[in-house]
């Protein structure tokens, strides 16, 4: 049978209301009674009812978070940072992964509020109207974390994704390239994908570099995407010498498909691409990408989302973190 608060009192000669104030760590009980009831406690095997407890105080010291796709190496980095933070803070965590679907998102999200999650921190792609509505019926803080919403009304931590692809092309084109390709993520996706792709071209038209639809095959983020945009790139009558990839995981997939032509990184084309995740040091030859701070966005948002679960003061509820060019061994100069 269950053990009960009641039963660990009648065991360690206390009322409840004692062991209550020592499950929740309440400095009024004296030493000699703590010892006692904890004592009851390891006796007896209770472990404290969560639910019962926040009903209680109206808190669950519960955090929800929604991410996207839980075998993505990047969302890994992100929920690290969160789960740091959290533990810090002595906030439990709930991680559901949504697939990438808007559906299961909203579907999730509702699960967790219902929950009675103290607070909710969102990572996913698009933010639509289904997703705002859904924000607008909770009563506790949520925090985008490494995506925004359109109208950027709600707290959140991201980079300038359209600087960072910005930046990820002036090198190459820097390094004397003029027929750059992109691989890019949906366009529907505000971040990753649009984002992303209006940084290319920016940097192509900043750089007087007419922009060619044909050098621009959109995926989905795997590397498969990435092995088929490379093939579509290959058979072009004009090759590019330069390939831009909105993700390292399509990068990889690139430069893979570009060896298994017979051809080679860099030397024959280079590959760019953007996350820095740990496939980019670990793929032959090493990528050539711009940095997310992904550790951080996931630190930062629990940490802002912890302000407003507090109510304490925000000067800031939208952060934009810097990112970084890291240069390595698939650019080479023409």
């Amino acid at each position: 049978m269950t053990v009960t608060i009641y039963d660990v009192a009648r065991e360690a000669g206390v009322s409840m209301a004692t062991v209550s104030r020592v499950v929740n760590n309440n400095p009024n009980v004296k030493p000699q009674t703590r010892k006692k009831v904890f004592e009851a406690i390891e006796r007896l095997g209770y472990r404290p009812n969560a639910v019962a407890r926040g009903l209680a105080s109206k808190k669950t010291t519960t955090v929800g978070v929604v991410i996207p796709d839980i075998s993505n190496a990047i969302f890994a980095e992100v929920a690290r940072g969160i789960e740091d933070i959290a533990n810090m803070y002595h906030y439990n965590i709930i991680l559901c992964n949504a697939d990438k679907r808007k559906d299961k998102e909203i579907r999730v999200v509702n699960t967790l509020l219902e929950k009675q999650v103290d607070g909710l921190l969102f990572m996913g792609g698009t933010v639509t109207d289904d997703h705002l509505q859904a924000f607008k019926t909770a009563n506790v803080p949520i925090v985008l974390c490494a995506t925004t919403d359109e109208h950027g009304t709600m707290p959140a931590v991201d980079i300038d994704h359209e600087a960072a692809a910005y930046d990820a092309v002036k090198a190459l084109i820097e390094q004397g390239h003029r027929s750059i390709a992109m691989i890019s993520g949906t366009l529907q996706d505000p971040a990753n994908g649009y984002a992303r792709f209006q940084g290319y071209k920016r940097a192509l038209e900043d750089a007087g570099i007419a922009y060619d639809e044909s050098y621009v095959r959109v995926g989905n983020y795997r590397y498969e995407s990435g092995v088929d945009a490379m093939k579509y790139f290959l058979e072009l009558p004009k090759r590019p010498s330069a390939v831009f990839s909105a993700t390292d995981e399509m990068a990889i997939g690139a430069v893979h498909s570009i060896q298994d032509f017979g051809l080679k990184v860099p030397e024959d084309i280079s590959v760019m691409s953007v996350d820095n995740t740990r496939m980019a040091s670990m793929v032959r030859p090493k990528l050539s990408t711009v940095a997310q701070p992904m550790y951080d966005i996931g630190a930062v948002s629990m940490r802002l989302l912890t302000k407003l679960m507090k109510k304490e003061n925000v000067e800031q509820a939208r952060v934009i973190l810097p990112h970084e060019l890291i240069s390595r061994q698939s650019v080479r100069a023409l």
